[in-house]
């Protein structure tokens, strides 16, 4: 739901924006349908029939139907399980990871938004304020009490985060007159780092960089599309933060042993 409605109402936001900036017409004469995460109900986009709340269990829902509309048939995208599974598997990793406890819930809203954030990011190369900015601040709060990580580590590693990619951004701007990312890939570095430390934003930003470039590659040959075809780093980052907050002091301990370092 938010992965869809989330861009869709961004995007009406805008029209109305530029309605009032440019005067058209007066945005009281524009009739605009209601439009959120609660409304209108989940509906067939064919025939628009209402999804009735057993058509709705996540998972389940999509085996008994066979796929498909309960009410005309149409094929339904298997996206949609696909998702709820995911979804469904990283709460079940939180759990087992923190057990039943703060920490697991709120492991398992950070596993949901990245998620989230992530097949926005593929969809429309896209990462919203209404995600990004939410979850850094959250992080910070989460960690006032030290949650996962001192205040101090947090708050470093929201800031560390932010000026890392703004600076790679500036000088890769500087450098060939390009813009190389989105300010939103900045946003959600910072909010790793305010959730997991500046120490472990050199662990997220190898995994990222490295799956992204080889992720890249294999895309851009696969879609025989040319080296200037913007690809997201978005997902990238989401994955390699998934990685680090469940797995990253094992991998840094691994390294340090592997390269003699303890």
């Amino acid at each position: 739901m938010v992965i869809y409605r989330l861009p869709k109402m961004m995007e009406q936001e805008w029209q109305r924006e530029c309605r009032l900036l440019l005067d058209i017409g007066g945005n009281e004469n524009v009739a605009e349908q209601k439009f959120n995460l609660a409304v209108p109900e989940s509906h067939c986009p064919k025939c628009n029939a209402p999804v009735k709340p057993w058509q709705n269990i996540p998972i389940l829902s999509y085996l008994l139907l066979k796929g498909r509309c309960g009410n005309c048939g149409v094929g339904i995208s298997i996206r949609y399980p696909i998702i709820e599974l995911i979804a469904a598997l990283l709460a079940a990793l939180a759990g087992y990871q923190f057990g039943f406890s703060w920490e697991g819930f709120a492991a398992t809203v950070l596993m949901w938004a990245l998620l989230a954030m992530t097949m926005i990011d593929v969809d429309h190369q896209l990462l919203p304020d209404q995600l990004t900015l939410p979850l850094m601040w959250g992080g910070i709060l989460l960690n006032t009490g030290g949650l996962f990580v001192p205040l101090l580590d947090s708050v470093w590693g929201a800031a560390a985060g932010y000026l890392s990619l703004w600076s790679v951004y500036q000088l890769f701007k500087l450098s060939t007159g390009k813009e190389g990312m989105g300010f939103g890939d900045f946003k959600l570095l910072a909010a790793l780092g305010a959730w997991m430390g500046w120490q472990m934003l050199p662990v997220i930003i190898l995994l990222s960089s490295l799956v992204g470039a080889v992720a890249g590659v294999i895309i851009l040959t696969l879609q025989r599309k040319g080296r200037g075809t913007p690809i997201p780093f978005g997902p990238y980052l989401a994955g390699a933060g998934a990685i680090a907050f469940f797995w990253g002091d094992a991998l840094i301990q691994n390294y340090l042993q592997f390269a003699g370092l303890k």
